[in-house]
């Protein structure tokens, strides 16, 4: 059954079958699988790209998604095509001369989810086709909060929902803690407070909740990634995103990238909605190569 995901921004890798070209791959960008594979396999005529037209039949057989917007996609589908010309991979070797077009993107992949700042975006990794499944080597695991997936995915149009208003006329100083503000807000129906500023929230805040059971902890995503940070020693001060942290209600211990999952659509308020049409791969490619990722 085939997983539906909101705000879908994905980085994918075509493997070649057609015996003329086998083994050959393509690295590109989508906010839908399912078509984007059908544009490459009908050709430019039908939106593909033009180094994959008249060359397939291509498979989708991997895909990282989880981005918070194109632009971030678009730099990382770059970053994995010109490793030699980012300025973060320039550790990794060139293609060695036994090792297949597939197995050195899969390496350079292998690389890429360790190396910030995509280390701390809260990506998944899925096999679409898991007869071409690799495991990732010993030293080159992805972080514990990128989990592994396989099966088909499904891009889902956004719902949007109409959030209870704002109570203007209480501040949070009238409660002591976050149980009775969660209690007030739940009998009163007024907007929830957030559990780490108590400020009640508003209608165009992006909130995440605890993923532990009948924990009610309500948090707006700034507030609860700025306290994350502030606990982690190891974060430093150019990071905006955390990796893990505490439930400021629970006190469960907890993944960012869970949290993200947890609420699908979170990153709506933040980014502006794509075009419903694929932006062509090779033009973006072309544009990003004068930029140093």
């Amino acid at each position: 059954m085939a997983q539906e995901v909101e705000n879908f921004f994905g980085v994918y890798l075509l493997y070649n079958v057609n015996p003329q070209y086998k083994g050959r791959t393509y690295i590109g960008y989508t906010v839908n699988p399912n078509r984007r594979i059908r544009q490459h396999n009908r050709g430019k005529q039908a939106g593909g790209a033009c180094r994959t037209d008249g060359k397939g039949p291509w498979e989708m057989v991997l895909i990282i998604h989880g981005f918070p917007n194109d632009v971030s996609a678009l730099r990382f589908e770059w970053a994995w095509q010109h490793p030699e010309k980012s300025r973060r991979l320039k550790h990794i070797t060139r293609k060695q001369k036994k090792e297949s077009a597939f197995d050195f993107r899969f390496r350079i992949l292998s690389e890429m989810l360790r190396t910030g700042p995509w280390n701390r975006l809260t990506l998944t990794i899925r096999w679409l086709k898991q007869n071409y499944h690799r495991d990732f080597p010993p030293k080159s695991t992805p972080p514990l909060h990128m989990p592994i997936a396989y099966g088909p995915v499904i891009s889902k149009k956004v719902t949007e929902t109409k959030e209870t208003k704002v109570d203007p006329n209480v501040t949070s100083s009238e409660f002591e803690d976050d149980d009775e503000l969660i209690s007030m807000s739940q009998a009163t129906g007024a907007a929830p407070r957030c559990s780490v500023c108590f400020k009640r929230m508003q209608d165009t805040d992006t909130v995440l909740t605890c993923y532990h059971p009948k924990c009610p902890m309500k948090a707006q995503i700034i507030c609860l990634s700025q306290k994350f940070l502030s606990a982690d020693t190891n974060s430093g001060l150019d990071h905006i995103l955390p990796v893990s942290g505490s439930c400021p209600h629970c006190q469960q211990p907890v993944l960012w990238g869970d949290l993200i999952r947890h609420k699908q659509g979170c990153y709506h308020n933040l980014s502006q909605n794509t075009d419903s049409n694929d932006i062509e791969d090779d033009h973006w490619a072309d544009e990003l190569q004068t930029q140093v990722i």
